[in-house]
């Protein structure tokens, strides 16, 4: 019989580092408490980006199995760190994460400093935190908004590390989205909120030398936005190709700072890809990981860097890889509008 009210050790492949998970805790949740930092993105089981091996022992799903974990993915043994809660000691092939180890996690107020309407239905929205606090981060983490009730919502930040005044967040409004309605119809200037980061392990491999991909939907932008910014900053040469996946030319909120990207730095390319194209249209149409492989058919020698809804990053996943990518050179960042789920302790 399993056992999920008992202290269980976690053992790592290939290092062998162990620690203790509590009772109840994910997997995920005891890693991170204990300074051990697993790939994860969205914390709610609709990415992958926490799948593991499970080698030795036995989890369980409070929340039944996690909406990103198919039956083949139970059968050959892999996991979701971030849901999966031992009902063992265990042994799990995972790796870890060392470039973010050392970024401390915290709770801090922010104050709404302005509100600007790329479309009518995405904001930007700039958060200033108090005066004496600096927010140390990588490009392409995410911060949570924490909510009355213990509700969480999380967005990528989008602006650069080196921005010291501002975090930049896209907001698209979500219908039925308590968060969201609030931005687009009475969120206030100065008002307070409270974030908690930096969160996820998305974030460029700096010390590859690969050509990059990069793969965006919708606010999914936002997140390669800090990333491209700081590879400018940073002087990095590697070739670099955005694509960007929207449904019609006037959702391409960024373009005109994407032109001035194509002038600061000669190795970038954009593409544009829409779904739904404009009379006129003589770009890329259809699905945005379509136009990725029609584009670059052998994905073998890049690092491809994905981020958008979960339907997009789980279909493209799966044709990348037999694209020729593989998983160590693929990193992506999942999300979407969360459902209410009781909270896990993570």
């Amino acid at each position: 019989m399993t056992d999920t009210t008992a202290m269980h050790t976690i053992t790592l492949m290939p290092s062998g580092r162990q620690f203790q998970a509590q009772a109840g805790e994910t997997v995920l949740g005891a890693a991170l408490r204990n300074g051990v930092v697993l790939p994860y993105s969205c914390k709610n089981g609709t990415c992958a980006s926490c799948k593991c091996r499970l080698r030795e022992g036995a989890v369980e799903y409070p929340y039944n199995p996690p909406e990103a974990l198919e039956l083949e993915d139970l059968g050959e043994g892999f996991g979701l760190s971030c849901q999966a809660v031992p009902a063992s000691d265990l042994t799990i092939e995972a790796r870890e994460i060392e470039q973010v180890a050392d970024i401390p996690v915290r709770m801090w107020p922010a104050r709404v400093e302005s509100l600007e309407r790329f479309t009518s239905e995405i904001v930007r929205l700039r958060v200033k935190l108090p005066r004496s606090a600096r927010m140390q981060f990588l490009a392409g983490q995410y911060i949570d908004i924490l909510m009355p009730g213990g509700k969480r919502r999380a967005f990528s930040i989008a602006s650069a590390p080196s921005e010291a005044d501002f975090i930049e967040l896209h907001i698209k409004h979500v219908d039925g989205g308590g968060f969201t309605g609030h931005v687009f119809s009475d969120m206030e200037l100065k008002e307070i909120l409270r974030i908690e980061g930096p969160l996820g392990t998305f974030f460029v491999r700096k010390t590859s030398d690969r050509p990059m991909i990069m793969m965006g939907g919708g606010t999914g932008f936002a997140p390669l936005k800090s990333m491209i910014e700081e590879l400018i900053e940073c002087e990095d040469r590697r070739p670099l190709t955005l694509f960007w996946g929207v449904a019609q030319a006037s959702d391409l909120y960024a373009a005109d700072l994407i032109e001035d990207w194509t002038h600061q730095r000669p190795d970038f390319d954009f593409i544009p890809v829409l779904v739904h194209p404009d009379d006129g249209w003589k770009g890329e149409q259809g699905f945005v990981h379509e136009a990725v492989l029609r584009t670059f058919p052998d994905l073998a020698p890049f690092d491809v860097y994905m981020s958008g809804p979960p339907a997009m990053v789980h279909t493209a996943r799966s044709a990348f890889l037999d694209a020729g990518v593989t998983e160590t050179h693929l990193f992506y960042d999942s999300f979407d509008f969360a459902p209410d789920v009781p909270p896990a302790k993570i």
